[in-house]
């Protein structure tokens, strides 16, 4: 039943329809599983599949069903304590975020435990493309994705500006499940980020942490390990308040 409401509501937040491998991908479960839960919801007219295309959208039985998001506050206060041990534990600042007319909102964030002046970032609205909270939000949003692809905005050298690099570089980030910013948004800042997921696996979040290049990457200018498991780990606890079973 989670999974279900995952799907249903993954078609009520896009403008289009959705493929059986759009959704799978979203959701991080296999396509068949997928195909399995669309047949029954189509059986039922919860959703309808576009004959021509083979893409599915919500059905008449639906019409009244809005997007569903899930509320800022509530995501932020679940994660709070786990952000809170993750810029401990890393020795950088953390964001969370979420998608907000396109651009990745900042919803909470911690400074970096030292004694550097720091401006607080909650309420900043950042390009998805160029950094690692906003690239784990598109991965797993095909219309956001889509919408991101047709004018992203170079800010340095790295910002990833083409359709088909920024389709890779979302690709990897379903595959290992984090992604990164290596000097895409700002000169000499780095950042490595995990999806935060609700109930039926539904990505409802981003958690991340950014910093300098040289202490967020190693020699080869690769995320270091720890950090991404860190964080990986970190996205993981938070999901679990939210209800996720799986991550």
């Amino acid at each position: 039943i989670e999974r279900a409401a995952a799907v249903l509501r993954l078609l009520a937040r896009g403008p289009g329809r959705l493929g059986v491998v759009e959704l799978a991908a979203a959701l991080g479960l296999p396509k068949g599983t997928v195909h399995g839960i669309l047949r029954t919801l189509a059986a039922v007219g919860f959703v309808e599949q576009d004959r021509i295309t083979g893409k599915y959208q919500l059905g008449a039985a639906l019409l009244h069903l809005g997007t569903s998001y899930l509320d800022v506050n509530e995501l932020r206060s679940r994660a709070i304590n786990w952000a809170d041990a993750l810029a401990s534990r890393s020795g950088e600042a953390v964001r969370i975020g979420t998608l907000l007319e396109g651009r990745a909102l900042v919803v909470h964030h911690v400074f970096r435990p030292d004694d550097s002046l720091q401006t607080i970032e909650i309420g900043l609205l950042l390009p998805p493309h160029a950094c690692a909270i906003g690239k784990v939000l598109l991965a797993y949003d095909t219309a956001a994705a889509s919408a991101a692809k047709r004018s992203p905005e170079p800010y340095t050298r790295r910002t990833l500006v083409t359709p088909a690099d920024l389709a890779r570089a979302l690709a990897r980030t379903r595959e290992r499940g984090w992604a990164e910013e290596i000097e895409e948004l700002s000169v000499g800042v780095a950042g490595i980020a995990a999806p935060i997921r609700g109930h039926g696996g539904l990505v409802v979040g981003s958690i991340g942490v950014t910093g300098a290049t040289d202490r967020v990457c190693d020699r080869r200018g690769v995320p270091r390990a720890e950090l991404v498991s860190q964080v990986q780990d970190a996205a993981r606890a938070v999901s679990r308040e939210l209800g996720a079973q799986r991550w």
